[in-house]
Formats: C-alpha cells, sequence, structure tokens
C-alpha cells in the first residue's frame, strides 16, 4: 500500500480526480487499504523495487510431515524476525496437491509447509537460506532459483475459477503455543485436498510504517492469518463451512481482534470496523466526503459518518 504514488479514480458523481500525496491527499490516505469504498480506480502508479538477479529470486516450499508441525511453528516464530529482510516465507497447513511437480509418493499426504522466497544478491543465498534448509527432516525441499512471477504464480493452477471458498480470517501478533495446539487440531482435520490455512508475516518494511500512515493499521509485526475451505464440488459446502467456523472459532481468541480486510467474509459492521483499529473513523469522516450517498456498497463496507 506504501508502494501506491498516485491513482486515478471515478468518484460517485461520475467526476474523475487524482489522488496522491499533493492531489486529494486524504482519499490518497484512505485508498491505501480502504478497499472499494470510495471510488473506481482506473490508473495506478506505484513504486517498483529490484529484486534478486533481474528479477530472479531462490524460492519455493519446505514440506514437513504433518506431526511435525508444532516444532516447525516453534521454529518458524522464532526464526523469522532474526532472518534478513530479503528472506521470508509464509507458513502453511495443506494437503500435498496430487500432481507433478511433487513427487508422487507424498500426494494426499497432510503436511505443513513453508514457502520461503529469497530476493537479495545471488552470491549470498546460500549462506541465507542455510539455517532453512538444516531444520528438521523436510519431506521436501523444493528451492530453486525462478524468476519472481513464477512463484506468485505457482498455485494458480491448484485453485481455478468456480470453486467453492469459505473464508475466516484474523490478525496475529504472535504465534502462541495454545494457536499451535488449533492449528494442529484443525490441520488434522483438513476437510478436502483444496482446503487450507496460511500465515503471512507483516514485518520488515511494512511493519517500519506508521499505523497511521495508510488505511491499513496492524503494522506492529505479526501476521496476517485466514483459514479457507475449499472445494470444486458444491455438495461439500456445508462442510468447508463448518471446518472453518468452527477452527476460526478457537483460534480468535489468540489474535489481536481484525483481519486484513480482503480476506473477510459477510460478518458484519464490527469486523469491518476492527479491520482498521483506530484509523476507522477516519476512513468514514473521508467516505461522507467522497461517497455521502455509499454508492461503493458492495464491499466491507465504511458507512459515511454523520
Amino acid at each position: 500500500m506504501e508502494n501506491l504514488l498516485s491513482a486515478d479514480v471515478v468518484l460517485a458523481d461520475g467526476t474523475l480526480v487524482k489522488a496522491a500525496a499533493a492531489s486529494n491527499p486524504e482519499l490518497f490516505w484512505a485508498l491505501r487499504g480502504g478497499g472499494g469504498n470510495f471510488g473506481v480506480v482506473v490508473s495506478f502508479t506505484f513504486a517498483c523495487h529490484d529484486i534478486g538477479d533481474n528479477g530472479t529470486i531462490v524460492g519455493g516450499p519446505i514440506l514437513y510431515d504433518l506431526a511435525d508441525t508444532p516444532a516447525v511453528m516453534r521454529w518458524y516464530r522464532e526464526l523469522l524476525p532474526a532472518l534478513p529482510e530479503e528472506l521470508s516465507g509464509w507458513l502453511g497447513l495443506i494437503t500435498i496437491p496430487p500432481a507433478p511437480p511433487f513427487p508422487e509418493q507424498l500426494w494426499g499426504r497432510k503436511s505443513c509447509a513453508i514457502v520461503w522466497c529469497y530476493t537479495g544478491a545471488p552470491d549470498a543465498a546460500e549462506a541465507v537460506l542455510a539455517p532453512v534448509k538444516a531444520f528438521g527432516s523436510p519431506l521436501l525441499v523444493g528451492l530453486a532459483e525462478m524468476p519472481f512471477s513464477t512463484l506468485q504464480s505457482a498455485f494458480d493452477g491448484l485453485y481455478p475459477a468456480g470453486l467453492q471458498w469459505y473464508w475466516r480470517a484474523d490478525m496475529f501478533t504472535e504465534i502462541t503455543d495454545e494457536a499451535i495446539e488449533i492449528h494442529c487440531k484443525y490441520a488434522a482435520q483438513l476437510p478436502t485436498g483444496h482446503s487450507t490455512m496460511h500465515l503471512y508475516p507483516i514485518d520488515g518494511a511494512a511493519a517500519r510504517v506508521r499505523e497511521s500512515d495508510t488505511a491499513f493499521a496492524y503494522r506492529d509485526g505479526g501476521w496476517a492469518g485466514v483459514i479457507v475451505g475449499v472445494d470444486p464440488d458444491p455438495s461439500n459446502s456445508a462442510a468447508i463451512k463448518d471446518w472453518a467456523q468452527r477452527y476460526w472459532t478457537e483460534l480468535h481468541p489468540t489474535s489481536a481482534g481484525g483481519a486484513y480486510v480482503n480476506f473477510l467474509m459477510d460478518e458484519g459492521q464490527e469486523r469491518v470496523r476492527a479491520a482498521y483499529r483506530g484509523n476507522y473513523d477516519r476512513l468514514a469522516q473521508i467516505k461522507a466526503k467522497y461517497d455521502p450517498d455509499n454508492v461503493f456498497h458492495v464491499n466491507q463496507n465504511i458507512l459515511p459518518a454523520g
């Protein structure tokens, strides 16, 4: 969000405006995390950053047996904050897909996975990645050089359009021992091959931005967590929803209270407010200025103040 430099926005009354630090600055602030509440953005200007060797990174999954999940999660929560910013990884509880490039003997096996991405100097990759390669007894070490875009799209083919989805989410400032027990319980109950849980780190440069600098408020480190029940068969929709709801209900007391807004279902206004922490009231004032009639309401809606 802080990489957005400007946006051209069509407002509810049809006016085209530019939002940037020097032009409609309040709208610009709101767009960086406030979703589609304020207008239709028809163009973006972003700041770009060089990564790796001409966009080539070292990344991919390391998979562990599900029984190793407690040890992996405890190691991961301590290791991640100590890593150089060029190396990060999100953690997932998954069923190993029954397709290449995964070895056939692992197909359909429940697993704890960490998907790593190293964006730094190529000649330092081996030393930086040594700690993540050395831990435990992984089922698979799938790290390789690849274009960054390849890692970003690696799972697209496994999740085609038309699947049934049910999402629940929270933000977490820590991965507690209590949370690890809950994760293990529900990982063992993964209801379908597509269903999963992910924890995405929020650290490094993102954590150096003040909570009040953008609409996205969860800047104090930790993880954005999401539980998703997924399946192609509509007859399984009740099962995936039930699993996700039960998982979230037990895990939520260990959370920071809100969630990354893109992961929310239709969960009520208090959940939307919690997603923005102390920034919600300012967003509501900006909404009242730019969309007083709440034309843009098919979203995680910020109600106009007043």
